[in-house]
């Protein structure tokens, strides 16, 4: 059974300011749209402000400027996404994971694994490699020699670390990601191509969380590097010597080319495509689906989208973009024969 906290509780273990009966207990986080008795929602937003009138939660958490929209039971915070993140935690924590080896595990003798972590069924534990306390590797992981995790660090079932790459302190890793993989270097001699050996690693900083099925090459000479507190959604490619700064977040889909260098707290939305070499300056945001083909050095919004549309009016204006420079050429010479006619 969930266990159960009065808004007073909750109050004190998070922050936030309650109105109306604190002693109203929740269990769980729910949408405005969805919430029943015993629920919590939030609204973040002043587009779900209607549901509020039909809300049929408990509680809900939101700003002080929005406290005269409802008579529910309220926690007012600064921040209601955040809280949000806090509070669902709280009332919905991880499962504990028991410490122990499965016997189908496969551990070189040279590992060094303390007796508070957790590995799987069927995970393979190469020569070298250092766990630290409280470390979970889940079922068919396989970590390669020389390797080492932080405490706290966990590994969800199916994910690959290769040799001597480094993941740090409270990471979470998911499902089929791959770290470590070689990065696509080749050197071209006459029509064939030349593997080149890629010689550096990845190494994750502390509380780093990696999406499902992310790949992030190490590098070719020097490191690939994901600095502390970065957040990595499903599928994203990240290419070998890449390097992300402190507590930046990137959506699914994204491909960023070897060597670029991303600074901390920016944010990539999903599907964006970056250029290798590139460098981009702290407190980027990136809109998603974007192609970004050169350096970004002043913080801003970077945004290179063609709105959708039908696809036969796609096909029309695409048709039209071959003919830019010729049109801009014409009008030019429009401009200046106009400004000979007023003129004379």
């Amino acid at each position: 059974m969930a266990k159960s906290y009065t808004l007073a509780e909750i109050a004190k273990t998070l922050g936030g300011t309650v109105i109306g009966d604190a002693a109203v207990r929740v269990s769980k986080v729910a949408s405005l749209s969805h919430a029943t008795c015993g629920d919590i929602g939030f609204l973040n937003e002043t587009r779900y402000q209607s549901q509020l009138a039909t809300c049929g939660a408990s509680a809900v958490v939101l700003r002080s400027d929005d406290v005269h929209l409802t008579d529910l039971p309220r926690l007012v915070v600064p921040q209601p996404y955040a809280y949000y993140a806090k509070l669902a935690a709280m009332l919905s924590p991880p499962p504990i994971k028991t410490p122990g080896v499965a016997a189908s595990a496969v551990i070189h003798a040279s590992a060094s694994i303390p007796s508070s972590c957790s590995i799987g069924p069927l995970s393979v534990i190469g020569a070298g490699v250092v766990l630290g306390e409280h470390v979970h590797i889940g079922s068919g992981c396989v970590i390669e020699h020389d390797v080492s995790l932080g405490a706290h660090s966990q590994l969800e079932s199916n994910v690959t670390v290769a040799h001597h790459c480094s993941i740090g302190q409270h990471c979470h890793i998911h499902a089929g990601a791959v770290l470590g993989s070689d990065g696509f270097g080749y050197a071209q001699e006459s029509q064939a191509w030349l593997k080149i050996p890629q010689l550096g690693r990845v190494r994750l900083g502390s509380h780093v969380d990696v999406g499902a099925n992310t790949t992030i090459d190490r590098g070719a000479l020097d490191d690939t590097v994901i600095e502390d507190g970065v957040k990595l959604d499903n599928l994203i490619q990240i290419g070998h010597n890449c390097q992300i700064g402190q507590h930046t977040a990137i959506a699914a889909c994204v491909a960023i080319a070897g060597s670029t260098k991303i600074g901390k707290d920016c944010k990539i939305g999903g599907a964006a495509m970056v250029l290798g070499h590139l460098e981009i300056v702290d407190g980027v945001t990136v809109s998603a689906g974007s192609m970004i083909t050169r350096s970004l050095l002043q913080q801003d919004t970077y945004t290179a989208i063609m709105p959708f549309q039908t696809h036969q009016g796609w096909l029309n204006n695409a048709a039209q973009i071959r003919h830019l420079d010729k049109l801009a050429r014409k009008i030019k010479n429009l401009e200046k024969q106009l400004a000979l006619l007023k003129s004379s």
